[in-house]
């Protein structure tokens, strides 16, 4: 059965599920340089989707569309438009509670038939998507095992379920906190860096820029620090609100505004929001651990965690170090980067015997071959060791270009700019390169073997969504990858796996004993990855740009370095 999941609004794009195996999911955002978070557009990009995948959409067997949240008196649709004419489709409510309490409900409409041969489509809560992308996704699927499923995005509050597959359906646990995850966005749009943005508090015309505080002020919130004497006038706050206000968090941030001087005196902007990041990650694992230590005796073998809010590195150690659970899985795609595959795991797990789902990181976007580079570019034969031996000898940033591009909004190797992290200049370099704010900091690719003698903790994180510490040993040796509070986002990768990352990688740590080499997004600010090798050229930022063997040198560079 061939099941194709579409997400239509912002981070739109779709993904095809044959049986139990990801084909492919395509972001749009990951297509033509286009904006992050871009909405799938024309629904006929459906069909020019999976063409360009080798699928007919006559082949899909199923069409499952990602639920949505309504305005207010309006039934659940999302905007989109059909060739070229405007139009609405009907879905399924944002998150259980509202149509149904089943998580796993499904709805069917007949609104837009996507093929000739197949009648209308299927839709899930928005919340069910996350909630089984992240489940199915894990290796606790492919055991056949229970697991907590903790999913808090912006647009609900923190909840927790069980999956059991073999004792039943999806249940809800517990809603954990009382606010949706946006509200800490919200509150860091009135301060700092971020203040310029209040108006669209209520994200409207300028809704990317909106969606990008969340991920800035993680980083930003490293220039402050945590004041524990506000927790309680924090809480006075959130209590002092109706139910409403609260879970919408709109207002606290102007409530604090307005009387910040006598109710935190002295706290700068950084402050209030590295305090008011800890506060809501104290809060996540206090709420947690209630939960926990009634209902399962203090401890539960396994968490996976979804939604926008498991991107934040801080929340998720802070509940890897609380010790309530014996592992915790976190996919790669956990924010609605995820939604297309999340929302083809429900129907997979509906319609046929599947729990698990077969799938790699790398299953984005081919590269593009069909452009030519700007004049004058050179090119040459290059395997990884001969561009660990550049990277060694020149120290000059290279865009890497390979593969498939990577499921989930982080750059992961085959869409990456590496460069060696042993001056502490680089990142300074790596974000004016980037027209990145200087407070955001750049992050380690490690071979996993070592880097529980270069990190602290260290140990298996492939997909950079815990926080780690360089050990004091090394702190001299790789200045670049270390945040402004001591941290480091680690990425770590196995020898053995087939990536061109891990064979450059191998080699420069041959050549150099170091294991470590710098690693961000190859793309323009604000844009989604390379989608080719002519993008990269033209951006034109990079000396060199390496894509599966070959070697790209601007012309202003000699041709044999």
């Amino acid at each position: 059965m061939l099941i194709c999941g579409i997400k239509v609004s912002h981070d739109g794009g779709i993904a095809v599920i044959d049986g139990n195996r990801l084909v492919f999911s395509t972001e749009t955002e990951k297509i033509d340089n286009s904006p992050r978070y871009s909405p799938l557009g024309d629904l006929r990009r459906v069909s020019e989707i999976l063409r360009s995948e080798g699928v007919e959409i006559e082949d899909i067997d199923r069409f499952v569309v990602d639920g949505w949240m309504r305005s207010t008196g309006d039934p659940w649709t999302v905007s989109t438009s059909d060739e070229g004419k405007p139009t609405v489709l009907p879905v399924a409510p944002y998150a259980d509670g509202f149509l149904s309490n089943t998580p796993l409900h499904r709805y069917t409409f007949t609104a837009h038939d996507f093929s000739k041969g197949t009648r209308g489509y299927a839709s899930y809560h928005h919340v069910a998507n996350h909630l089984l992308g992240a489940y199915c996704s894990s290796p606790f699927a492919a055991q056949g095992a229970d697991a907590l499923a903790l999913v808090w995005d912006g647009g609900t509050a923190a909840r927790l379920y069980e999956i059991a597959p073999e004792r039943g359906p999806v249940r809800l646990v517990a809603r954990l906190l009382p606010f949706r995850g946006r509200l800490f966005a919200l509150f860091c749009s009135h301060f700092g860096p971020f203040r310029a943005h209040t108006s669209q508090a209520d994200p409207g015309s300028d809704a990317q820029q909106f969606r990008s505080i969340a991920g800035k002020a993680m980083a930003w919130a490293a220039l402050g620090k945590v004041d524990q004497g506000a927790f309680p006038v924090l809480d006075t706050l959130l209590d002092g609100m109706s139910e409403e206000a609260r879970e919408s968090g709109l207002a606290l941030g102007p409530k604090l505004t307005a009387e910040r001087e006598r109710l935190l005196p002295g706290l700068s902007d950084a402050d209030l929001v590295a305090t008011f990041q800890e506060f809501l990650g104290r809060a996540l694992v206090s709420a947690l651990t209630t939960v926990v230590n009634s209902r399962y005796k203090g401890r539960y073998p396994r968490l996976v965690m979804a939604g926008g809010c498991a991107l934040n590195i801080k929340w998720n150690s802070a509940i890897r170090a609380a010790g309530l659970f014996e592992e915790i899985w976190v996919p790669p795609f956990p924010n609605d980067s995820g939604a297309a595959i999340g929302t083809a795991c429900c129907e997979m797990v509906h319609s046929t015997e599947h729990r698990s789902l077969g799938w790699d990181v790398h299953s984005g976007p081919r590269l593009r071959s069909d452009r030519a580079l700007p004049e004058g570019w050179t090119e040459r034969a290059c395997d990884e060791r001969r561009l660990a031996e550049l990277l060694h000898s020149d120290g000059s940033p290279v865009v890497v270009l390979s593969g498939r591009a990577e499921l989930g909004p982080r750059a992961l190797g085959n869409r990456s700019i590496i460069a060696p992290a042993t001056e502490a200049g680089t990142k300074d370099l790596l974000n004016a390169m980037k027209d990145r704010e200087s407070y955001r900091p750049v992050a380690p690719v490690c071979l996993a073997h070592r880097s529980r003698e270069v990190f602290d903790p260290g140990g298996d994180d492939p997909f950079m969504l815990f926080d780690h510490r360089v050990r004091p040993g090394w702190v001299s040796r790789i200045p670049a990858v270390i945040h402004l509070d001591g941290t480091a986002r680690l990425q770590t990768v196995s020898p053995a796996s087939d990536s061109a990352v891990a064979r450059i990688l191998t080699a420069y740590e041959a050549l150099t004993g170091i294991p470590v080499l710098c690693n961000t997004s190859a793309n323009y600010n604000g844009r989604g990855f390379f989608p080719d090798v002519a993008s990269a050229a033209e951006w034109g930022r990079a000396r060199y740009i390496w894509s599966d063997g070959r070697l790209f040198t601007r012309p202003d560079q000699a041709e044999e370095p």
